[in-house]
């Protein structure tokens, strides 16, 4: 019987404001056993970069990170976000360590290609140590891991969260029984986006496929379902999508899951 271990992601939007920061380190530090905590934060790196005099672009909601972008991203996300984040949990009791991919060459990236567009310094994962995570997670340390990585040549690069969070997850599930979180900001998968009461609570791929079909589910919601099941193919035990409000209640979200 493995280990139990909790991968939650959530976004910059819930970790930038004080409110919802303390909210979240309290249902953090709440869930059982072993856990890993992935962040986001690009607000505080766009309202930053703006205060520095470097304009933000964005391509489909990816930031193009040029090599000035690429310093407030290095500051926001490894430094600002992820040791307040560190010095919440402290509080706790829960013994935090902040890492970017760079931190014990835990997880490395290639530099995007450019094809129809040039991303700059955005980074795609192609390694995560599961085992040096695993010996951290067994030694009682919590990783809280910021959206940054490295291409082992002396260049750090942005790399999306959600990326983080599933790739970390898959790499881990060979050492634990993982459950992967993705905090969203509704209360799960909606059969009506209209009505957040409408969440559906299980999906597997032969329902997500007809549910696509139906137009139920649609836009940016997909590629996060593909994710979700790219993951549980690699070995992950099961995807919850839920609000970050709700990441310690255990039926909250919609559970995302294999086909029996």
């Amino acid at each position: 019987m493995r280990e139990k271990l909790t991968v939650i992601k959530v976004g910059g939007k819930i970790v930038e404001e004080e409110a919802t920061l303390q909210q979240l380190l309290d249902d953090f530090a709440a869930i059982p056993g072993y856990k890993v905590l992935v962040h986001g934060g690009g607000r505080s790196a766009t309202k930053l970069a703006a205060a520095l005099g470097i304009e933000s672009k964005m391509v489909n909601g990816r930031r193009i990170t040029d090599a000035e972008t690429l310093k407030v991203v290095t500051m926001v996300y490894g430094g600002l976000v992820n040791k307040n984040i560190v010095a919440g949990l402290q509080a706790r009791d829960i013994n935090a360590m902040g890492l970017t991919g760079a931190d014990m060459n835990v997880i490395r990236s290639v530099k995007r290609p450019v094809k129809e567009v040039d991303y700059g310094f955005v980074g795609d994962v192609k390694q995560v140590d599961a085992e040096l995570l695993g010996d951290l997670i067994h030694k009682g340390i919590v990783p809280v891991m910021a959206p940054l990585t490295h291409d082992g040549e002396g260049h750090m690069l942005n790399t999306n969260a959600d990326t983080i969070a599933g790739e970390t997850a898959k790499a881990l599930a060979r050492l634990f029984d993982v459950t992967l979180v993705f905090c969203f900001e509704k209360r799960g998968v909606l059969r009506d986006e209209n009505d957040d009461n409408s969440v559906i609570p299980a999906i597997t791929e032969p329902e997500f496929k007809q549910l696509v079909a139906e137009g139920i589910i649609q836009g940016g919601m997909i590629p996060k379902l593909e994710n979700s099941f790219e993951a549980l193919e690699a070995g992950v035990n099961e995807v919850v999508i839920t609000l970050a409000a709700a990441i310690s209640q255990p039926d909250a979200g919609t559970r995302i899951r294999k086909s029996k």
